[in-house]
């Protein structure tokens, strides 16, 4: 599929232009463009309603609270002013407490893609950069096979003989040492199964190099949730209390821990906030504050990240464990998505929308998923191979001759798509100086250097110009400097870390840095 669908993408735009690009597709990349394309359509298309929100701000021995009004979103002005109005200067009584206690289960081992996903969501790490850590630790013997799908764990692993390995290390000696007084030890396993291998689990065997710091974070992070599995449940505590000013109804919500159970054991990312509330009654009259009152308007729905697209991409059953990060990568590889919060560029519209057009098939969700089960059946041997190979070609053949005899149409439009993604690369933003005029990044044609200039240069219109470091790559950042507003630029250079650029000689921020570090000097 892919091969096949890349190449030609590639040579129709090559053909038409004269110009080499790689493009590419496959059976997966596909849909899980069109999954970026609807959400960045749905964004586009957005028109925001305003609402409005009601919270009371309560004293209760000395201390103050915040209780949210009851309809949490209040869509007239007209209804929230008489809100306000009807509890201004009234003190509140406490009608009715709710206490509620609940156990909050061990977590599950994990598979790759929840390992994926909790490193994204921890450290901010791509899915693509959390498999090639861990596959750095498997052979290192400090992790099992990282590509798994399951959430088991069997016995055979031996869960007390890794425990007393891990218990060398300080900083687990007491968690393992209570896990290993325990008289059974049982993991709380998931639904998932993967035949070929168990889930993600710490060998027991201790680092013989000195580990990077992503690399520590990452089995740091194994460790402590192969130890969480183990645990007993939380107990924890919600408390409601509601309170009525004036007939209106304000909630004031409380929670709490009575016993850590496997929140111990995972403690540096349990991502839960504790809130004490005093001793209430029933009857019980609180001093009111003030009212708050708050104009906003409704969001459009979020932008994917590489961690959200991955789940989306095992919810709807395409990609295999082994694959999704290096399809998301593959996406920013050929540029059609920019940015951390997934921005989808012209150039993705115009691949999905030739895609659309001349092959269908291609960007089908069921048609992968069903490609993605007929697999699964073959490892399972409860399906031949060879069926579902001539299955693929009978859809593969059609689809490439549609694209041959369409090169042309196909090669201008794509070609087009592939100048407007590389001139909005080097855009970086509005010229501050004209102000009609856009800054984008040149290069000098006597020297090759590059540089910011402005487009009204070729008009004669504009001669601002700014210097650029010339090692590493410059990339537009899309946002301004939170000193002056002028456009930043981010440069990378290899073995350093990324900075962030403002180009502009007269910031206020330049000259703070300055005097600091004349300071420090003196």
């Amino acid at each position: 599929y892919g091969v096949n669908l890349s190449r030609a993408l590639t040579i129709a735009a090559k053909d038409w232009s004269g110009k080499y690009a790689t493009l590419s597709t496959g059976r997966v990349q596909g849909p899980t463009l069109r999954f970026l394309v609807a959400r960045e359509k749905a964004i586009r298309s957005f028109v925001p309603t305003p609402y409005w929100q009601i919270r009371a701000e309560v004293e209760i021995e000395g201390q103050v609270f915040e209780a949210e009004y009851e309809k949490e979103i209040v869509e007239t002005k007209k209804e929230a002013n008489a809100v306000v109005d009807a509890c201004k200067g009234k003190d509140g009584i406490v009608e009715n407490i709710e206490v509620k206690q609940f156990q909050q289960m061990p977590p599950t081992p994990f598979d790759i893609g929840a390992l994926q996903s909790e490193a994204y969501s921890l450290f901010g790490y791509t899915p693509r950069r959390t498999l090639d850590i861990a596959q750095r630790l498997y052979l290192d013997a400090l992790i099992s096979y990282p590509r798994t799908s399951s959430q088991k764990l069997p016995p055979a692993i031996n869960y007390e003989a890794i425990l007393k390995s891990l218990s060398a290390v300080s900083e687990y000696r007491k968690l393992a040492a209570e896990l290993l007084s325990k008289k059974e030890l049982k993991p709380n396993e998931g639904k998932k199964e993967d035949p070929a291998h168990p889930a993600i689990y710490p060998t027991g065997n201790l680092p013989e190099r000195v580990l990077e710091e992503p690399e520590r974070r990452i089995w740091d992070l194994v460790v402590r949730r192969f130890m969480a599995v183990f645990g007993d449940p939380a107990i924890r505590q919600s408390i409601k209390v509601c309170i009525n000013v004036d007939g209106q109804r304000f909630f004031l919500r409380g929670r709490q821990t009575l016993k850590e159970g496997w929140l111990r054991f995972y403690e540096p990312y349990i991502r839960s906030e504790e809130v004490l509330l005093p001793p209430l009654e029933e009857g019980q009259k609180l001093k009111v504050r003030r009212i708050i009152l708050e104009d906003k308007f409704t969001k459009p729905p979020p932008r994917y990240n590489p961690g959200s697209l991955l789940k989306r991409m095992e919810e709807a059953g395409i990609g295999t464990k082994a694959t999704r990060a290096d399809i998301i990568q593959t996406l920013y590889d050929r540029k059609y998505v920019r940015d951390e919060r997934m921005v989808v560029t012209d150039l993705g519209f115009e691949v999905l929308e030739v895609l659309k057009k001349h092959c269908p098939p291609i960007v089908s969700i069921g048609l992968t998923r069903k490609l993605e089960e007929k697999m699964d059946k073959i490892q399972a041997n409860q399906e031949k191979r060879e069926n579902v190979l001539l299955d693929a070609i009978e859809i593969l053949k059609p689809v490439v001759e549609g694209l041959k005899a369409k090169e042309k149409i196909i090669g201008e439009q794509l070609s087009n798509a592939i100048k407007r993604a590389r001139l909005e690369e080097r855009i970086v933003g509005p010229c501050p100086l004209c102000g009609t005029g856009m800054l984008m990044i040149l290069y000098s044609r006597k020297t090759g250097k590059r540089f910011i200039g402005c487009t009204n240069f070729f008009k004669k219109q504009c001669n601002v110009a700014f210097p650029l470091p010339q090692r590493g790559t410059a990339r537009p950042l899309g946002r301004n400097c939170r000193g002056c507003g002028w456009p930043t630029v981010q440069v990378r250079i290899k073995g350093r870390r990324p900075w962030n650029l403002c180009f502009n000689p007269k910031c206020p921020l330049k000259k703070e840095r300055r005097s600091v570090e004349m300071r420090g000097v003196q």
